[in-house]
């Protein structure tokens, strides 16, 4: 008889996989992969693109999230103390706010299809966004918060209540208009808040760790958001509105080079990078277009491959993380 033994040392023999190890944060990509969707739109508009990769790029997103919402809910029944503790980090639980921007860029992709469906997403992500803007609030100003968790991720909740005005400037009913103005004010000045409070702490406090540095791009999205917002609500590209796009642009200039270097190693948390680069392309399609300049739409342009480039690096190093198991490894 022959007996066979196992190398304890051998450590892919004792590893042991949970789905209780699927962050939440993980949604950021529907954002990416939808905004991308999105921005190829823009791109198809202004600079001739076949449209259809796009449309299947957004597709693809609709995918993902019915993958990842699944994969959630199996996490919240087998193993509801996890999402429980992520809900209650200081830093962790603004990421419950990709699931609805999710939905509601998904709502703004799905309306070429089905307009009934769309306006079926864009309500429930809409309640859904407004309950999480409400519970961060609260929680902000109920108790005290330390400097250390005053992260860019803070921004995640308040821009998005912005994105219910980007995605519901079309939407047919009657009471839309007031809906979309009361989350253009709270996502607005949540925004302005946050945002002066996260540059106090990056530039009074030690350096963000470099794993979280990806992070930093967040603080590309209000302005970003905020202009396609403010263009939605007013209907015209204003001082104001080029300022915020211009700053948005400026501030992704400077934190390009913090953000995207050789020794920051890749983690699910570089998806934090992908919804604000897609958002600030698609202003910048937008401003180009009213501004009536073909340098903007060329480097409008550049901007995109950009984008593309990010995301499909992120997306194949995410998937080869997702499906050799690392993803799921109890830690």
């Amino acid at each position: 008889m022959t007996i066979q033994l196992i190398n304890v040392s051998d450590s892919s023999a004792l590893t042991r996989r949970s789905i209780s190890q699927l962050p939440i944060n993980l949604f950021a990509s529907v954002m990416g992969v939808t905004g991308l969707s999105l921005a190829w739109r823009e791109a198809a508009k202004s600079i001739g693109l076949p449209s259809l990769p796009g449309e299947l790029i957004g597709g693809l997103g609709t995918l993902i999230f019915l993958a990842l919402a699944i994969g959630y809910v199996s996490k919240w029944a087998r193993h509801p103390s996890s999402v429980s503790a992520e809900f209650a980090h200081p830093v962790q639980s603004n990421f419950f706010a990709t699931v609805a921007i999710g939905l509601l860029l998904q709502s703004a992709f799905l309306n070429r299809y089905s307009p009934l469906l769309s306006q079926g997403v864009w309500i429930v992500a809409s309640a859904l966004t407004f309950a999480l803007a409400y519970i961060v609030a609260r929680a902000f100003l109920g108790r005290q918060q330390s400097r250390e968790t005053t992260l860019p991720p803070l921004l995640i909740p308040g821009v998005a209540t912005l994105d219910i005005a980007v995605t519901g400037y079309a939407m047919p009913f009657s009471w839309a208009y007031e809906v979309n103005m009361l989350a253009f004010a709270i996502g607005s000045v949540m925004a302005a808040v946050f945002v002066a409070l996260i540059f106090a702490r990056l530039r009074h406090e030690d350096p963000l760790p470099v794993p979280a540095r990806p992070s930093l791009m967040v603080l590309v999205a209000p302005f970003a958001v905020g202009y396609l917002a403010y263009t939605n609500v007013t209907g015209s590209v204003d001082l104001f509105a080029t300022v915020l796009f211009y700053f948005g642009l400026f501030l992704m200039l400077v934190l390009s080079p913090m953000v995207f270097r050789k020794h920051v190693p890749f983690s699910i948390a570089w998806w934090a990078i992908s919804f604000p680069l897609a958002a600030l392309s698609i202003a910048f399609f937008r401003y180009a277009e009213a501004a009536q300049s073909n340098i903007l739409v060329v480097l409008a342009g550049l901007l995109f491959v950009f984008l593309a480039i990010a995301i499909i690096v992120v997306f194949v190093r995410t998937a080869r993380v997702v499906l050799t198991g690392k993803l799921f490894e109890v830690r």
